[in-house]
């Protein structure tokens, strides 16, 4: 065995105060996270489509498969991180720091190259594809930080709301950026704005490296670690696959991924479309549809409330109160449609500026939970996996928004959609020289309106309903936790309140007999879920 080096002193396994400014150091890096997110739903179908010289299917081919192989990927790349502390690199730099701090030069060298236009599918495949991993080599690990760096809920939602402010912020800039450089008539806007956007994200990341830390890793954890046998590859790829299906045997954690991805998929869709709907179904410009989108603006104050609420009232409240202004913002959007008044822009304007509020409470509400769920998972299995939820809830997301983006590109090839350029086309604006937008039928704008509204307004929906059922929030997590401590403790279990023991039932999905078992078990070998 190689002789043990206490790394403990190190700044990344430092703890310090949650002050503002280190909240703000860690939530800028969801400029990157929100604005990449962000691109993928708002901004690339309709790049590739417009500027790529692919067709609609293409458009979305290209994002489907980028997504599913990125999502597989990362499905690695979250139990890699829970256990790259028993490396030389990993004790050093930290087991979720490491990858920040390589992630960054490699985004300022390939996310400019997504940007160029003209170049085809393959092209765009391959380097989309390295974007997404490396993507997710820095978001998986920062996402698991919370709770490296806290075990405190007040403390947890003070970092999560700095990063959804943050978040909303680089919603904003990704519309924005583009919409205002679009204004020149700049030939190269997008790759303008892929320069500018590898650097702001660049920078960011480099800022969390630097103000964020880990779990105090003293010698006793080294040794700890060190004891451990070396697990083949193959033996660890089948025992991760074990553990990311045992996610689902945490009910709050079942409960929160449905939410999750019901509503993120809904506000995908639409953010995906909205643009193809105000240039080919309402007849507006681009400009006019990447400023519309970026009335996301508006959630930075909402952002701050919906901080407070979430400590105040708990995040079944903050579900119900956006999924509710969204649910009235898509009617409105399809009266919009149907009318067609003389004041369709304005009124645009005002349902976009409702939505996007909504949209911002829904983006804030299930990553202020998710801090919380890795302390539903300990109390059952005394193990530490927040990166193998992270794993997982990432996985989810870049599948589902996979297949949404297919559809949507599907629906509109079947709707009859023309890409600039199609032979027989007639260009939309007569003074247009380049990557053209082209008269569409009437049939292909009634299949960009269904998509844009009732597509969204199903899963919002669901999401809406399930979310009545989450119990997870500040007041029964201040129960769990205080369970965990006493029985981290030294605490017996024949001794546990009746609170206690409703509580942890109730987030578990388990009788209360099954948690904390006398020593760390294998996830796989929990019983069944009660049916909670």
């Amino acid at each position: 065995m190689s002789p043990l080096i206490d790394h403990s002193a190190r700044r990344v396994y430092t703890a310090r105060p949650i002050t503002l400014a280190r909240s703000i150091g860690f939530g800028v890096l969801d400029l990157m996270g929100g604005g990449w997110n962000t691109i993928i739903s708002g901004l690339m179908l309709y790049f590739f489509t417009t500027y790529g010289n692919v067709s609609a299917v293409q458009a979305g081919t290209i994002l489907f498969v980028a997504r599913i192989v990125d999502a597989v990927v990362s499905l690695i790349i979250g139990p890699l991180t829970d256990n790259f502390y028993r490396t030389r690199l990993g004790k050093k730099f930290g087991r979720r720091h490491f990858f920040l701090l390589i992630g960054a030069p490699m985004l300022l060298v390939v996310f400019p190259l997504l940007w160029i236009s003209h170049q085809g599918f393959w092209y765009y495949l391959f380097v989309y594809l390295a974007v997404e991993m490396i993507m997710a080599m820095i978001l998986i690990p920062w996402e698991t930080l919370p709770t490296e760096m806290t075990d405190d809920y007040t403390l947890r939602t003070k970092l999560s709301s700095t990063r959804m402010f943050l978040s909303a912020t680089g919603t904003f800039l990704v519309f924005f950026i583009p919409a205002q450089i679009k204004e020149t008539d700049n030939p190269h806007a997008y790759f303008i704005t892929g320069l500018i956007f590898s650097v702001l994200f660049a920078g960011a990341v480099i800022t969390t490296y630097f103000t964020t830390w880990e779990r105090k890793l003293t010698p006793e954890f080294l040794a700890e670690l060190e004891a451990q046998p070396k697990v083949p590859v193959g033996k660890l790829v089948a025992d991760n696959l074990k553990d990311f299906g045992s996610t689902f045997k945490n009910s709050s954690f079942r409960k929160h991924l449905a939410i999750y991805l019901f509503s993120f998929t809904g506000k995908d869709i639409f953010a995906t479309a909205l643009t193809f709907f105000v240039v080919y179904a309402v007849n507006g410009s681009e400009s006019f549809g990447l400023t519309l989108q970026a009335l996301s603006i508006i959630g930075l104050p909402t952002t701050v409330l919906a901080a407070f609420l979430m400590i105040r009232k708990g995040p079944r409240y903050l579900f119900a109160m956006s999924y509710s202004v969204i649910i009235a913002c898509l009617l409105a959007l399809g009266a919009i449609y149907l009318v067609q008044p003389s004041s369709t822009m304005v009124l645009l304007v005002i349902v976009g500026l409702a939505y996007q509020a909504g949209r911002s409470v829904l983006e804030f509400t299930p990553w202020n939970v998710f801090p919380f769920i890795p302390d539903v998972d300990r109390i059952m299995t005394r193990q530490d996996r927040a990166g193998i939820y992270a794993a997982v809830m990432t996985f989810g997301r870049k599948s589902t928004g996979a297949v949404a983006t297919l559809i949507v590109s599907w629906l509109l090839d079947l709707g009859g959609f023309l890409k600039p350029g199609s032979e027989g086309g007639v260009q939309l604006d007569a003074s247009c020289i380049d990557s053209c937008p082209l008269v569409q039928s009437s049939g292909t704008q009634h299949t960009i309106a269904l998509v844009v509204i009732v597509g969204p307004l199903v899963l919002i929906a669901l999401a809406f309903a399930i979310s009545r059922f989450m119990y997870l929030d500040p007041q029964s997590h201040a129960v769990l936790r205080a369970e965990i401590d006493r029985l981290e403790a030294g605490g017996s279990k024949d001794e546990v309140t009746a609170e206690a023991r409703a509580v942890v039932e109730k987030l578990t999905g388990h009788p209360y007999e099954s948690a904390w078992p006398e020593e760390a078990i294998s996830p796989t070998a929990m019983p069944a879920p009660t049916g909670a």
